[in-house]
C-alpha cells in the first residue's frame, strides 16, 4: 500500500479511537441518569429487594440504588465522575498530534498503549478491594484490551510510514508545524 494510503487508514482508525474516548467521557457525565435509564429498562427501581435479585440484574440494581441514594446525601460523589469525563476529554485531544502528523507522535501512540496496559491490573486489583463482581471487570478489563488494538494498528502504521521516508507534514517544504524535530 502507498503512503496516502496508509495515512487514510491511520486516520480513520486513530479517528475512531478518539470518538471513542470522547463518547467514553461523555457518558460519565450523565451517570445517574444512565442507570436509572438502564434499570428501568431491566424492570429494577430504587425499591428492588436486592435479595430476589442475581447476577446483572442484581449488580445494576445494586449500582443504581447506591447513586441514588449517594447523590442524594452526598452530591459532591458525582464530582469525581466529572473528573473522569474530564480526563476522557483531554486524553483524546493529546490523539490530535498524531492524527495530524502520523509520523511525528510515536510517543503519544506508546503513552496511549501503556495506559490500556494500565487499564487491566488497575481493574484487577482494584476490582476486588471495591467490591465489583468479577465479569464486571471483565467488562473494564475489555476497554483496556480492546483500545490498545487500533493503537497497536496506529503505531505499526507510523513505522511504517518512517521507512517509507515519509516526513511529517510540513517537513521539507519550507512550512514547518513545530520546532523540535522529529521523534524517530
Amino acid at each position: 500500500m502507498d503512503a496516502i494510503g496508509l495515512k487514510r487508514r491511520f486516520r480513520f482508525v486513530l479517528t475512531l479511537f478518539i470518538v471513542g474516548l470522547v463518547l467514553s467521557g461523555i457518558t460519565a457525565f450523565p451517570l445517574r441518569w444512565e442507570l436509572k435509564t438502564l434499570a428501568s429498562w431491566m424492570g429494577l427501581s430504587v425499591e428492588a429487594d436486592l435479595s430476589l435479585l442475581s447476577g446483572i440484574r442484581y449488580w445494576i440494581a445494586y449500582v443504581h440504588i447506591g447513586l441514588e441514594k449517594s447523590y442524594e446525601a452526598y452530591p459532591f460523589l458525582a464530582y469525581g465522575t466529572d473528573w473522569l469525563a474530564f480526563a476522557h476529554l483531554m486524553i483524546a485531544v493529546f490523539f490530535i498530534g498524531p492524527l495530524r502528523e502520523p509520523t511525528r507522535h510515536d510517543w503519544i501512540l506508546i503513552s496511549g498503549i501503556i495506559a490500556c496496559a494500565g487499564v487491566v491490573p488497575l481493574a484487577l486489583i482494584c476490582g476486588p478491594l471495591r467490591g465489583i463482581p468479577f465479569y464486571w471487570q471483565m467488562i473494564d478489563c475489555s476497554f483496556g484490551v480492546i483500545g490498545v488494538l487500533p493503537l497497536l494498528y496506529c503505531l505499526r502504521i507510523s513505522r511504517r510510514l518512517q521507512e517509507m521516508g515519509v516526513a511529517p507534514e510540513g517537513v521539507g517544504t519550507g512550512i514547518t508545524t513545530s520546532t523540535s524535530a522529529p521523534i524517530r
